[in-house]
């Protein structure tokens, strides 16, 4: 198990560098970030959460009936015009969930764990997975996409339910 870092820790928001080395420590960051997802139980984890600066997130969609998926060094080449809105949550900002604006489809290129190359095109829960992913490697939160008084209103509520706990 890896500790998943918080909203207000800075690795969220600190650039993250490119893969370069497809070897056995790349192999063990991914299955430790899997067994960490999967104890958290979310749907996708981006190594900046693991305290990882680098390009690369993991997508479990097992538990719906979906695939395992990782993505290193992705690149999003397309989305769609079309736009929707479904709620979002994030394992850095547990407990808080918010109506988030994305584009419903997308394309991606990304590399696999032998550096071999593939593209996707996903729609529905896993095109919105991706791009709440993709957005870890830019130093960017799902709260990011909110107007900024609602923003704002979430990180206060974050920072005094946390504090609470830190309190006692």
């Amino acid at each position: 198990m890896l500790d998943i870092y918080k909203l207000d820790d800075e690795v969220l928001r600190t650039d993250t560098k490119d893969v370069d080395k497809f070897d056995s420590a790349l192999k063990i960051l991914v299955d430790a970030m899997f067994e960490t997802l999967t104890e958290a139980d979310g749907v996708g984890l981006a190594a900046p959460q693991v305290g990882v600066s680098k390009k690369l997130f993991i997508v479990d969609l097992s538990a719906s009936g979906g695939d395992k998926y990782v993505f290193i060094n992705p690149e999003i080449l397309e989305t769609s015009i079309e736009e929707g809105f479904y709620e979002e949550g994030c394992l850095s900002i547990p407990g808080f969930y918010r109506k988030v604006k994305r584009p419903l489809r997308v394309k991606v290129q990304a590399q696999d764990l032998n550096g071999k190359y593939f593209n996707i095109e996903a729609d529905g829960l896993l095109a919105r997975v991706i791009q709440h992913e993709n957005d870890h490697l830019h130093k960017t939160l799902f709260i990011d996409h909110l107007e900024e008084e609602e923003k704002e209103k979430v990180i206060k509520a974050y920072r005094k339910k946390t504090s609470k706990k830190r309190k006692k």
